[in-house]
């Protein structure tokens, strides 16, 4: 931790004191354009240390990732836990906006493969972060809460639309997708070339029977 770092920890609450943002649901809080701008460049910025080096990165290296001084990022995000409540916000937002797309461009079952791996791709890249969210503010906080609820919601119309159109197995569950997902990531993140091929053996098992 540089000497920058530690001065403005110095001052920092403790993780249950952390500030209203940490706590709020999976929506992004309203401002400038110019602001929006910088904490958009510190969250990307974030996301990729996070992934290389875990969620306790020093702070200094992120803001300069972003192209900020150390200032403007205490400013956007008092607390690390903040910082690290907004990546896993954006995150989960992303993941979930890209199912959409799919949706939309696709075939039920290809949209339902396509999007198990992306979302496989990024429990891989999560690197502690949801164990440092959650022990921070709780599973049951608002900010994991409803984030965890647009998660679970995306998988359901994911899975309705491939089980209504008979190529998904009909008592597949949303809790066996992400659970079955889940394990292929951790048991693969220090072997990834696996992902694919376990994914695709999990595909056929949840297929419906002809």
């Amino acid at each position: 931790m540089s000497a920058n770092e530690t001065t403005h920890r110095a001052a920092w609450p403790q993780p249950n004191q952390s500030s209203a943002e940490s706590q709020a649901g999976c929506a992004e809080p309203k401002m400038r354009a110019d602001a929006r701008r910088s904490r958009a460049r510190l969250i990307e910025a974030a996301t990729a240390a996070f992934a290389a080096n875990g969620a306790d990165a020093p702070l200094d290296d992120i803001a300069r990732r972003a192209g900020v001084g150390i200032g403007t990022l205490y400013r956007h995000f008092p607390t690390r836990i903040d910082l690290q409540a907004a990546v896993f916000r954006s995150q989960v937002t992303n993941v979930c906006s890209q199912a959409e797309e799919l949706i939309t461009a696709g075939a039920p079952e290809q949209a339902f493969a396509a999007w198990l791996r992306v979302l496989a791709a990024y429990l891989v890249t999560k690197r502690g972060l949801s164990r440092a969210v959650m022990e921070s503010l709780g599973k049951d906080s608002e900010l994991v809460s409803s984030c965890f609820m647009t998660m679970r919601e995306t998988v359901d119309r994911l899975l309705a639309a491939a089980q209504e159109a008979g190529v998904l197995r009909p008592d597949l569950t949303a809790t066996d997708v992400l659970r079955l997902v889940h394990g292929v990531a951790i048991t693969t993140e220090q072997a990834p070339e696996e992902t694919d091929r376990l994914l695709s053996l999990i595909l056929d098992g949840m297929r419906a029977q002809r």
